[in-house]
């Protein structure tokens, strides 16, 4: 998991890809890598990568999303730091890309600094959700988002939980559907992310596939207090 420098993640909201990118990174980080975790999720305010960026900084990871008074800007805005940082190779960069495909289409701005020889796009699906809750509505978003990005998935990363309520029935039953979406698709599946504190006997050998420990860093938006924003869909009047 997280093998190439560049790391495109991708799925419907909800489907916990914003989780896995920040705890992919900061793993990263933890290895002695120089990690970038560029923030690409323009479809909904609710979660996303920034909403992380103390845990980042703590952990060494450059964040690349808008600041300040920019936060919710539109994607030109940051199209030049995330080319520079796109075609860095002494870093690794995983990116948080839109819920689904229509923020997908945010690569297509970048497509010419995109590595492909050096890139995975790895789509996050939990089974749990209303938009996946079976492998045929899986494999409908997977081409979906190909046809947006114009570029091919090269893995699938299971992370179905019904956070606490998560058993060990459930989570294999989302691998089972992550597999057969990932066979019907020619692709090997990446892994399995699961909070730190879920299903604790489930490990690396138990189907047969690495495990991502995920540690709770993401808070929604409306989780974070009251904030005064002059700009952007979310703010305050005084």
């Amino acid at each position: 998991m997280f093998q190439k420098r560049l790391t495109i993640v991708v799925g419907h909201f909800g489907s916990g890809k914003t989780e896995i990118a920040v705890n992919g990174a900061m793993k990263l980080a933890a290895s002695g890598l120089a990690t970038s975790l560029v923030d690409l999720d323009f479809v909904k305010p609710y979660f996303r990568s920034r909403s992380a960026g103390q845990f980042l900084k703590d952990a060494g990871v450059e964040l690349v999303s808008p600041d300040g008074e920019n936060e919710y800007a539109d994607m030109p805005m940051l199209l030049p730091r995330v080319r520079a940082v796109a075609k860095d190779l002494s870093r690794h960069v995983i990116m948080d890309v839109g819920g689904d495909d229509t923020g997908a289409k945010v690569l297509g701005s970048i497509a010419d600094v995109l590595d492909s020889q050096d890139l995975d796009m790895v789509l996050v699906l939990n089974f749990r959700r209303p938009f996946t809750p079976d492998v045929e509505s899986a494999l409908i978003m997977a081409s979906e988002i190909e046809g947006v990005t114009g570029r091919k998935l090269t893995g699938i990363l299971s992370n179905t939980h019904l956070m606490d309520e998560t058993t060990f029935d459930v989570v294999k039953d989302g691998f089972e559907k992550a597999s057969a979406t990932a066979l019907a698709m020619g692709l090997p599946v990446k892994g399995l992310a699961l909070e730190e504190a879920i299903v604790p006997e489930i490990n690396d050998e138990t189907f047969g596939c690495p495990v991502l420990r995920l540690s709770r860093a993401v808070r929604p938006v409306f989780d974070e207090g009251p904030q005064v924003r002059t700009v952007g869909p979310l703010f305050v009047l005084k």
